[in-house]
């Protein structure tokens, strides 16, 4: 509850201090649909808590561009609402970065691994969290020795781009016929793919938020798996906040949770996501920049203990300026 307390803390003069704060929505990744709307909720919500908020689309990976949109606007602060390439991968975070701009969310290099599954997954087995079991594929590879995709794997099997989110281009397959497809898609996403092992258990995620884990969510879709239409068509998931299950269970999910927030380094607040099977949590991957709407699964678990979507909104830029201070000290 300590989160909580924390944010209800916050008053009209710090409210004051935050100055002229841009959201930046949009951007040019594949995600862009989502993030316009994780942007407007959260332009939304500063804008009735009384803070002088400007929404600032990035429409292009163009550095020099966004600098030229970021210092014209004249933002004291920045709230990321980017998903995906661009806003998850450290790149907007270096453009502020060098403009000195405080943001919310983790840095440079956290960004960059936790976007990019292969590095993170073996960042979490060096530090022994457990993680599905899988296979790297390079497309030269793939071309070359088809055959030898499958060594060591049955079916079903998860197939999917190294670095997106949103579940775009990832496929579970239960054959062989459905292999050059579902290859075909990941790999026109990325160069680089994973084949994975499919697990059958409960699909559950862990939102951290300040160092704190917030309450599980278990996530029961109406579609073979959690894909993109049953994250963002309504209807087509149920979600259990807080997850029915033992105690102990929850608290190891938690901490395995938090653990993979801190090993990559990431900073004031993400979303983990994993598989529940036989009590052991398995780490599917980490999202540094989670939906950020009123029914997104972070803002769901924040109201579980007792903060609203405003309050969470207001307490991400306060941990912004707190990283930043903390930055300028060392």
């Amino acid at each position: 509850m300590a989160i909580k307390n924390r944010a209800k803390n916050l008053g009209l003069r710090v409210k004051n201090n935050f100055g002229r704060v841009g959201v930046l929505i949009g951007g040019p990744s594949t995600e862009r649909t989502i993030s316009l709307k994780s942007g407007k909720a959260v332009a939304q919500a500063l804008k009735e808590e009384g803070l002088e908020t400007v929404a600032l689309d990035i429409k292009t990976n163009d550095l020099c561009q966004n600098i030229r949109l970021i210092k014209d606007s004249g933002i004291d602060i920045a709230f990321i609402a980017l998903h995906g390439r661009f806003g998850e991968d450290g790149q907007i975070q270096q453009v502020l970065e060098a403009l000195d701009i405080p943001y919310t969310g983790s840095g440079v290099m956290p960004s960059r691994l936790a976007l990019d599954k292969i590095a993170s997954r073996q960042i979490f087995q060096i530090y022994g969290l457990i993680v599905p079991r899988y296979k790297i594929i390079h497309k030269l590879s793939y071309n070359k020795y088809p055959l030898l995709l499958l060594n060591g794997f049955s079916f079903p099997l998860v197939i999917k781009p190294a670095t997106h989110g949103s579940s775009i281009g990832l496929s579970i397959i239960d054959s062989r016929r459905e292999l050059k497809r579902a290859l075909d898609l990941a790999f026109s996403f990325d160069e680089y793919i994973l084949i994975e092992e499919y697990l059958k258990g409960r699909e559950i995620t862990v939102g951290i938020l300040n160092n704190m884990p917030l309450p599980v969510i278990e996530i029961k879709p109406k579609r073979k798996f959690f894909d993109y239409q049953a994250k963002y068509k309504p209807g087509m998931a149920n979600y259990i906040v807080p997850a029915i299950i033992k105690k102990e269970i929850s608290q190891r999910v938690k901490q395995h949770g938090l653990l993979a927030h801190r090993f990559l380094g990431c900073e004031g607040f993400s979303r983990v996501d994993m598989i529940l099977k036989n009590s052991q949590p398995y780490i599917l991957e980490v999202n540094t920049i989670p939906g950020l709407t009123q029914t997104s699964l972070l803002p769901k678990a924040a109201k579980v203990i007792g903060l609203s979507f405003n309050q969470l909104c207001l307490h991400l830029l306060e941990l912004a300026y707190e990283k930043k201070k903390i930055k300028n000290t060392r």
